[in-house]
């Protein structure tokens, strides 16, 4: 009997969750702002990153009844965790000891948005699930260090971890455009899953941020950090959080 009870309970707090579900669905829709196009741009983080990441950019269309495609770019610095910033005995300029490559992530991107919760006019949260995906052209560009030879001459040279084991010898980092004419393409691909979370005063504002999970490969192994152990990988996997701003009409 007991069981019985609670299944029939079950059951009326399961269809009143749908009927309420339902009303603040017709309530949302009657007050909704509905929109054709967004544009946005932000800054991102992720765990293959320092503080900042990178940049981004999106304009998004409709392309049905809470559906939406979207064209990307995204421009990010990836780095290694096993890259390790050091501060010179000789100067007390800082160095990233064991860095041999940048590696600039450029990815243009094809999505498709869907909302989950969209927000009243000039009130309230919307909700965007995403999934979005293009190729990735990865830059290589060589790490330059400044390196006091014996004789106490300072030059600018590509970093090598075996050759420049002793690392008291270092006096700091190289311009930092200084190997961008010895870069190498490596091609690959990405794809990402994530929520953007919006929000905004006024009805053409579009601020907040979306976080999710990206994973990128390429076509082979990229070496940003040199010497034994480095661990140096072929596919990246990530945890993201970007923050935007933007606008729609």
């Amino acid at each position: 009997m007991s069981r019985k009870i609670t299944k029939n309970t079950l059951s009326f707090i399961l269809l009143t969750a749908l009927i309420g579900f339902s009303q603040m669905g017709i309530a949302q829709e009657r007050g909704a702002y509905n929109y054709s196009r967004e544009y946005i741009w932000g800054i991102s983080k992720n765990t293959n990153s320092g503080l900042i990441a990178g940049l981004a950019g999106k304009f998004s269309r409709t392309i049905g009844d809470n559906k939406f495609q979207s064209f990307g770019l995204e421009i990010v610095n990836v780095k290694h965790p096993k890259e390790l910033r050091r501060v010179s005995r000789i100067s007390g300029n800082t160095f990233l000891l064991g860095k041999t490559n940048y590696l600039f992530s450029i990815r243009p991107q094809y999505g498709r948005e869907w909302v989950v919760f969209k927000k009243a006019p000039q009130q309230g949260v919307q909700v965007n699930a995403i999934l979005a995906g293009g190729p990735t052209i990865g830059i290589l560009m060589p790490y330059y260090i400044q390196f006091a030879e014996n004789n106490n001459r300072v030059t600018t040279v590509p970093y090598d971890p075996e050759t420049h084991r002793n690392s008291s010898s270092i006096v700091g980092s190289g311009p930092f455009l200084r190997g961008i004419g010895e870069s190498k393409i490596r091609p690959g691909l990405n794809i990402k899953a994530s929520l953007a979370f919006e929000f905004g005063t006024f009805k053409n504002d579009v601020t907040g941020f979306e976080a999710g999970f990206q994973l990128e490969g390429f076509t082979e192994e990229i070496e940003i950090v040199g010497g034994p152990g480095a661990n140096n990988r072929q596919i990246f996997p990530s945890a993201f959080i970007m923050l935007f701003y933007g606008g729609r009409k």
